[in-house]
């Protein structure tokens, strides 16, 4: 069974990583003269923050119940994404496996480190398709493996059973993206890292917690592969703002699980006032904050919609007829309601 040191490229397994002064003194400093930053203070931002996050990673250890020393923060999951890349594939030798249609950034982080995408499409009911999947996971060169879940765009949570079969005989490194899981009735995988020692589990502030702005993503995975993470990102990769704020938020989760709740209830509301409009012919089931809605006038939905301010995402280029439609507020969603009950037949 391949290891995870067996699956690294090989310059980045021979890589000394870059030390910065903050990695040289693990004490309380009483004057810091080693890091050529400005003495005069700015509520601490004159200062570099903390490399590894440990403070804020002690939170996140207690609020998803995964250990500190399985958990790398970076600035969004993007930056993992890319990372796990670069990490892991060589350019232009090795290659990533996607389940279609699905978060868009695989496919453009594994373009800029020049890896191969193989593209496997979701089965009718947007499940991953594990037998069309093995013919090319049987390849070597294909080193990761992303499954989003719930995906992006179509909401759902994937089969346990199917992601289990990837984990147990891929032997490559196995990415489940959980950006949604928090609006999703399922326990999360990052709770069976002892299982599986090349799964790597993102998720982010982003969603639930409705911090989109401060951008921080978190990547649960072996203690093996964090050592990776660690060793190749830049070295004050998220910066004091966003620990400061990530902290704030996480010390009272109650408001993430009220909004998450309301959430919830309105997105059953607007499905089911959705499908009952003629201009859509299915709104499929959601894990997550958003709709997956059907229409052959989709197209023709977006841009009205668009010309009176109202956005949502037309995904018809991915999915034919394909909208993905977020959850508002409940005044927003009634707003949308309204306009599109105005759509003639």
């Amino acid at each position: 069974m391949n290891t995870i040191d067996s699956l690294l490229r090989h310059n980045i397994r021979a890589l000394t990583p870059y030390s910065s002064a903050r990695d040289d003194f693990k004490g309380a400093a009483r004057i810091r003269l080693d890091a050529n930053e400005n003495p005069y203070d700015r509520e601490g931002l004159n200062r570099y923050p903390d490399p590894y996050q440990s403070v804020l990673k002690k939170r996140i250890s207690a609020v998803k119940s995964v250990p500190a020393e399985n958990t790398f923060l970076g600035n969004g999951s993007d930056e993992v994404i890319d990372l796990l890349i670069r990490a892991f594939c060589r350019p232009g030798i090795d290659k990533v496996l996607t389940f279609t249609p699905t978060y868009g950034m695989y496919k453009v982080s594994a373009a800029i480190n020049d890896a191969e995408v193989i593209e496997v499409p979701l089965t009718a009911d947007f499940q991953p398709d594990t037998d069309a999947a093995w013919k090319h996971m049987r390849d070597k060169n294909v080193k990761i493996a992303f499954l989003c879940s719930p995906n992006n765009p179509t909401g759902n949570l994937m089969d346990s059973a199917r992601v289990m079969d990837l984990l147990q005989h891929f032997g490559g490194i196995t990415v489940i993206d959980e950006a949604y899981i928090d609006f999703a009735d399922a326990e999360s995988w990052s709770q069976r890292l002892e299982e599986f020692p090349r799964l790597v589990v993102l998720q982010t502030l982003s969603k639930a917690y409705g911090l989109a702005g401060i951008r921080l993503g978190m990547a649960f995975a072996s203690k093996e592969m964090i050592a990776v993470l660690n060793r190749i990102k830049p070295p004050y990769n998220v910066n004091a703002l966003t620990q400061t704020e990530a902290l704030n938020q996480l010390k009272d989760r109650g408001s993430m699980v009220k909004e998450v709740k309301n959430l919830v209830r309105e997105r059953q509301k607007l499905s089911e006032i959705l499908a009952c409009l003629p201009i859509f012919t299915t709104i499929h089931p959601s894990d997550a904050n958003f709709l997956l809605a059907i229409s052959p006038r989709a197209d023709e939905i977006y841009e009205r919609l668009s010309a009176k301010g109202v956005l949502i995402r037309n995904r018809s280029s991915v999915l034919p007829g394909a909208l993905r439609i977020t959850v508002g507020t409940p005044e927003e969603n009634d707003q949308l309601i309204a306009m599109l009950r105005n759509f003639k037949s």
